[in-house]
This record gives C-alpha cells, structure tokens and sequence, in this order.
C-alpha cells in the first residue's frame, strides 16, 4: 500500500488541504485553501471538500482524513465549534465518503494535530501519558497513552477560576487583554499545573500559532513535566488527518478481509456503507485486544 494519503483540515474560516509523504510527513504539493462556505451546512461544506480534493489529481483509491471541529463519535459529529449547528448528528464520515467518493475518516481537529506531532514531531517515540495543548482561540487537547489516542478529550474546558480555562488562558485571551509574557505565564501555569496533577503526564506538548514565540513563556513555566513546543504547526491538522486516514483505511482492508474469510458481516447485509462501519467495529475490536495484550505484558514484566 502506498504510504501516502490526502489530508483535510476544516476551520471555521478556511478548508486547506494536500496530499501527504507519510514516510517523512510532508506535503507533496503546495496546500489549496478554499474559504468555508457561509453558511457552513453540511451540504455547502461537502461540495467545498469535493473542490479541495478535485483540484489535485490524486488516485481514486487514496483515503482521506478530514480534522473537525467537533467531538465526533464513530464518524458522526456530536457537537460543532465554528461550524453551522446542522453538523449536530450528522454523520461526517458517511456524507464526505460519498460526496468525494475516496474512502474519508473523520477525527477532531486536536486530535489530529495530536497524531502529527506523536507520528513525526515532538512526541515520537514517547511512551507513558502525553498531552498535546493547542493554545489559539480556545484551547484544544489531544491525549495520547503509551501513543494510543484516547479520543475527543477536552481539557481547554477544565474548570478555573469557575469557568472553562480556555477563557481565561487561550492565546486570544491573551492577545485580547494585552497581557504580558510574564503575566499570562502565570496564567498558562494554573493551567498546567493543574493538568499535571490530574494527569501525571511524561511530556506536555504546546501547539498553536503561539508556539512559534514559546522562548517567551515556556520557560517561564515551572512543572514536574517536561513541557516542550510543538513542532508541525500549519500543517499539523493536514498530517495528523492523512496519517490517520491510511492507518484506518489499512486497518478496515484486514478486517474486511477477516470478515470475507468468515463469509459474513456484523449485521448480514453486503451493502458498501455496512460493510465499512462491520470492518470499522472489528478493526476497532481488534486494536482494543491487542492494547489489553500489551497492558497484561507490562504487568507482567513488572
């Protein structure tokens, strides 16, 4: 299977996106970046995608992974931050696999940066807790257990000061209030001082636009964690959806070969769309065996 994979990232403002080199993380041509429709429905966003995605001449059997700003559960969209409220329960998965006709798998915007920098940046080779914080307009988090993705967690809404803490430490607040370096360090170390002891993380990741200036407050930072800047930035959303897009497209092929061999599908029906989600649940099935033989591995070599 060729190591490449087509990368989407949907904000509230732009769509960009490229084809990846997922052996090295890079992008194999110049992004295209096409302004998210107003309103961004459902609809006028998948036409958008289907543009995005016609405008580089790429195989029809290239999978794509397409970032979302939203908790998305088995595809579907469960909240919406920066998008039309119509992508409440609406299955972004199914609806951009059809109106693009590439096999899509979504995942949440942070997350995504999250697999980017686990996969070729700042987190590589890392085992034990690692969270990766995207400060911007709000704060997003990506948490990663011995570099398993635990999806959809959102910890810019821990409570501080008895609100959301990304309203009160996002690098827009800081920009908004005109707050020093100094002073909104010690913002960003409530933070993560409390995140530390929640969490005990080995390695905190800090992303976002701000990371690029991160000798002016990471240092500023007093925890137990290392904490170190991200490094994909722009393209973080792009790489972490390809790479995720071939490791579930890969990860869908042996379980459809699984389920072939076994001459039946989770619910009987031999439709395209049931025998994706069949493939989807076994493969999701057998990444959870494999993560419960690892654990009683490390228990036992203790």
């Amino acid at each position: 299977m060729s190591k490449k994979a087509f990368g989407i990232d949907i904000g509230g403002s732009g769509i960009k996106g490229a084809p990846v080199d997922l052996a090295t993380g890079e992008l194999l041509a110049e992004r295209v970046r096409i302004a998210t429709p107003q309103p961004s429905t459902p609809d006028a966003v998948a036409d958008t995608v289907a543009e995005l995605i016609a405008s580089f001449d790429i195989d029809d059997d290239m999978p794509v992974g397409v970032t979302f700003p939203a908790v998305i559960q088995a595809g579907v969209a469960q909240t919406a931050a920066n998008v039309d409220k119509s992508w409440i329960g609406t299955d972004v998965d199914a609806l951009l696999t059809k109106r693009t006709g590439h096999d899509v798998f979504v995942v949440n915007d942070a997350d995504a940066a999250g697999i980017a920098e686990m996969t070729f940046g700042a987190g590589q080779d890392t085992s034990g807790v690692v969270l990766v914080v995207t400060l911007g307009t709000g704060v997003g988090s990506a948490t990663f257990v011995d570099g398993r993705l635990v999806p959809n967690t959102e910890l810019g809404h821990l409570l501080l000061h008895g609100d959301s803490a990304e309203k009160y430490m996002a690098s827009s607040i800081r920009e908004k209030e005109d707050l020093d370096w100094e002073t909104w360090a010690g913002r960003l170390q409530e933070y993560f001082s409390h995140v530390e002891f929640l969490f005990s993380p080995t390695r905190i990741i800090v992303g976002g636009g701000v990371s690029k200036k991160h000798q002016k407050f990471l240092p500023l930072l007093d925890l137990k964690t290392e904490i170190v800047p991200a490094e994909l930035r722009n393209e973080a959303g792009i790489v972490g959806a390809a790479a995720l897009a071939r490791h579930e497209q890969k990860s869908l092929k042996k379980a459809a070969k699984k389920a072939k061999k076994a001459g039946k599908t989770s619910d009987g029906k031999s439709d395209e769309k049931s025998a994706k989600k069949a493939a989807k649940k076994a493969a999701e099935k057998s990444e959870q065996q494999a993560g419960e033989k690892e654990k009683v591995k490390r228990e036992a070599a203790k």
